[in-house]
């Protein structure tokens, strides 16, 4: 062999030792490490409240049954025109129903609004309100809302303007024209007060909503368990009677929460559980437990593509129980919550959990995994053993974006209500009727109990059975909650993301829980 071909074979006989002496730099950041947006959404509409109409704003004037009582705003002639157009029109004042007129006096438009409900069930002033504010999202002008009879419903109309015009667009950078953010001013008797009731609570309940709606619509490279913490310790900043509790993996581990740190050992992100608690009274407290899975591929269990974006949501619960307990506090309410948001991100990862794993909760109860993909329950069944041992309160209530089969039976109108006890499901439907988020009980029938046992662990989280899908998660939640404490389940997965928009929730991140939480709390106390 001669020696140019010697030194050939030695040169390249290196290549691969180079290689191996000299690796690539390992990727040290999470994710891109690039944020998608530094901004904030666009500047909503203030909301204020006032005796009489400004001068240059656009009039709406809601109405219950078509006719004009004592407008603010409108001369003789104005008034006049208006009538005979409501006349032409055929218009009765029913919710839903509006009529846009221009070229009235100097107003720069009048929108007659409907807040009669059908089968003369009274007025929706939240409704109307909310569904007037979005018909006017372009108007570049100043609003006026005329019509709310006394300060309670001025009042409730502005919380429907809050919630109505709530918009999340920060991640929106190529756009021509933003929402109007022009003033909002609800004018009548009583406008002082009005504005006493608003800020004393309803705004405060406006702002859990957003802040859940916002969470909600986060995708998940910028919404993981950790940052879920900071904006949410954030958000309880400087409010007092709030104590917090974060628990990481470490932590979690010590207390043998297999299930919860199971969920997300196939993520780069660390699970936490998260706990809020308010004390705005004495006495042990309400305990609200949220589902926080902030993306769910499914696991090993993998979920299809199509519709797989909107896991980013699978979160909503956690956040609701939050926003309800930041309401509560801002308004210091005179309650006692405990808020306990179970984060975890389910991901298909080297070191995820398997289909036949067992494992232990904090309880010590065990669970064996035939789907990777009921990973809600997993988390909650930490969560709620952990509140109901360390918090001792006087009831529970657990809320998730569970099961499909919810949806399927409820569609869109409502969330799945589970209950031991007929008192604890009246007092869920109570709260329900009262905050306009409506629940529909489902059967937590005892044979259904059957389809959650195990023959290798103490219970299953999936598998083919008899049992209808939402009453077998409810069981499984059920299992983990001592039978002598007062307990409701909520399966919301029907009613979490908005196809089109509503009077009261633009398309997209419903924010569901937060009114009707807020209202439980308020209604049920400690005996």
């Amino acid at each position: 062999m001669t020696k140019f071909k010697t030194q050939c074979i030695g040169l390249f006989a290196a290549i691969p030792l180079m290689a191996i002496a000299a690796p690539a730099q390992a990727q040290s950041v999470i994710g891109s490490g690039v944020p998608a947006s530094t901004a904030g959404n666009s500047q909503e509409r203030p909301i204020g409240f006032a005796e009489q109409v400004p001068a240059t704003a656009a009039l709406v004037i809601l109405t219950q049954n078509g006719e004009l009582l004592d407008v603010p705003g409108l001369s003789m002639t104005e008034r006049g025109a208006v009538e005979t157009a409501i006349a032409a029109e055929g218009f009765k004042g029913k919710l839903g129903h509006s009529l846009k007129l221009r070229g009235i006096g100097q107003r720069p438009l009048i929108l007659i609004v409907g807040t009669a409900k059908p089968d003369d069930k009274g007025a929706d002033w939240r409704e109307a309100a909310g569904s007037a504010v979005q018909k006017l999202m372009k108007e570049e002008v100043e609003l006026a809302i005329v019509g709310a009879p006394d300060p309670a419903t001025m009042t409730e109309a502005a919380l429907g303007l809050a919630l109505g015009q709530y918009r999340f667009d920060r991640y929106q950078y190529d756009v021509d024209k933003s929402p109007a953010s022009q003033k909002i001013t609800i004018a009548g008797a009583g406008a002082s007060e009005a504005q006493a009731l608003w800020n004393g609570r309803h705004k405060h309940l406006a702002e859990g909503v957003r802040f859940v709606r916002d969470l909600q619509s986060e995708p998940a490279n910028a919404l993981y368990p950790q940052s879920f913490v900071d904006r949410t310790r954030a958000a309880f900043s400087g409010i007092p009677n709030v104590s917090i509790k974060v628990l990481d993996e470490t932590e979690m581990r010590k207390l043998n929460m297999g299930a919860i740190v199971g969920v997300g050992q196939g993520s780069p992100r660390g699970s936490r559980m998260m706990v809020v608690s308010y004390r705005g009274a004495s006495g042990p407290p309400l305990a609200l437990a949220g589902k926080g899975i902030t993306f769910d591929t499914g696991g090993i269990s993998i979920k299809p593509n199509k519709g797989m974006w909107a896991m980013k949501a699978d979160m909503s619960r956690a956040a609701a129980v939050m926003g309800a307990t930041l309401s509560l506090a801002k308004s210091r309410a005179p309650v006692h919550v405990v808020a306990v948001a179970a984060l975890a991100e389910n991901m298909p990862g080297a070191n995820a959990q398997r289909p036949g794993d067992v494992v232990r909760t904090y309880g010590g109860k065990t669970i064996e995994i035939l789907s990777t993909d009921a990973e809600g329950r997993l988390v909650l069944a930490d969560a709620v053993q952990y509140v109901a041992d360390r918090y001792k309160p006087f009831a529970l209530v657990d809320i998730a974006t569970l099961t499909g089969s919810v949806g399927r039976a409820l569609g869109s109108q409502y969330a799945g209500l589970f209950a031991r006890e007929d008192a604890v499901a009246d007092r869920m439907l109570n709260a329900a009727e009262e905050s306009g988020e409506a629940l529909w009980r489902l059967p937590l029938h005892p044979a259904y109990a059957k389809a959650v046992r195990s023959d290798i662990a103490d219970v299953k989280n999936s598998g083919v059975t008899d049992a209808p899908g939402a009453s077998a998660g409810a069981h499984f939640i059920g299992y983990f909650i001592d039978e002598s404490l007062p307990w409701a389940h909520l399966d919301i997965a029907g009613v979490d993301w908005n196809s089109s928009s509503r009077p009261l929730s633009p398309k997209g991140a419903s924010g569901f829980g937060v009114r009707l939480l807020d209202q439980l709390a308020r209604d049920w106390t400690a005996d």
